[in-house]
């Protein structure tokens, strides 16, 4: 994972027991204090939420544990490997458009930060400048050449 990712997992997780947690514990408790808990539908919401904060949080420490920084610096620019950033020009309509690669934790697909796992990513993998990818997407086939690649 990037130190970037890292740095993510690590703000969320903060903001999910920090922020998030004290705030749902609040809920539930002015909800308990309405009266009989088995027709307060406040305090089942509550109750929802609170288990989706936990489960957020549990999964967040577990990626967290595991995860060890790359140096991003280090990664080869000849081909398309993972935290590559690459400029591709659509040679259907001529856009040039530059994705980042990314592990699927780490994506953001409004930002063109996107997964390895994606269509788009997994058919430039491996690929070196001037090559060509066919990418089969559910609209059809998108035809790239892949003009630079680069870390920055």
């Amino acid at each position: 994972m990037s130190k970037d990712g890292l740095i993510k997992l690590e703000t969320e997780l903060k903001r999910l027991k920090f922020g998030e947690r004290p705030k749902i514990v609040a809920e539930i408790k002015r909800a308990r204090e309405l009266g009989d808990l088995s027709e307060n539908a406040e305090y089942h919401a509550a109750k929802e939420t609170q288990t989706h904060i936990e489960r957020k949080i549990s999964d967040l420490e577990f990626s967290l544990s595991r995860a060890r920084p790359i140096d991003t610096d280090a990664i080869p620019t000849d081909k398309v490997y993972l935290y590559a950033k690459v400029l591709v020009k659509d040679l259907g309509d001529g856009e040039e458009i530059k994705y980042t690669i990314v592990p699927p934790d780490e994506a953001d697909v409004d930002n063109d930060v996107i997964s390895v796992k994606s269509p788009v990513a997994s058919a430039m993998l491996g690929k070196a400048v001037g090559e060509t990818v066919d990418i089969k997407v559910p609209a059809g086939t998108i035809k790239y050449e892949i003009l630079k690649i680069s870390r920055d």
